[in-house]
């Protein structure tokens, strides 16, 4: 049997990017945190860095999948250039005031469950960081670990907490 992977699962705004308090609409708004080192220190311990975020913005009407394409492009490429590699991202897309019900928004699991299975992830071993309760619930429910930190808080400040 393979051997199973072990992820760092990482919120989106208030973690890897600034939180501005509502949705990031544009690319203009997209200010990225420098959590490079923190990061790469993750990385070379074998971890997967996969974002799990909310992004009912879109079901909202308040941008589209390519605005935010845009933005994880960016997050993406500004990552690599430091070193880092972020293996992928889940978002979901809904809000249930405009979609209804879904399985995969946060605190729901089924943002981090679809990342464990596609990257065969040994959810004993892996982590969340997030910036809200949710993310924390999510992690739990889906048998990853937990960290809350402050929006905006330097990952570099958590990393204690990871094997």
């Amino acid at each position: 049997m393979l051997q199973k992977n072990k992820a760092v699962f990482l919120d989106r705004d208030g973690v890897l990017n600034r939180e501005m308090g509502d949705y990031v609409r544009r690319i203009e708004d997209f200010h990225i945190l420098d959590n490079f080192d923190a990061l790469k220190i993750l990385q070379n311990k074998g971890y997967l860095l996969l974002v799990a975020t909310n992004q009912g913005g879109l079901a909202k009407g308040w941008y589209t999948e390519d605005e935010l394409a845009k933005m994880h492009l960016s997050l993406k490429e500004t990552y690599h250039a430091h070193g880092v590699e972020i293996t992928d991202f889940f978002y979901c897309p809904h809000h249930p005031n405009f979609t209804g019900d879904c399985d995969c928004r946060k605190p729901k699991p089924g943002l981090l469950l679809q990342g464990i299975e596609k990257y065969n992830l040994d959810p004993a071993k892996s982590y969340f960081i997030g910036d809200r309760d949710r993310d924390v619930e999510a992690g739990t429910a889906a048998g990853v670990k937990g960290i809350l930190i402050n929006s905006d808080q330097p990952i570099s400040e958590v990393l204690d907490l990871i094997d």
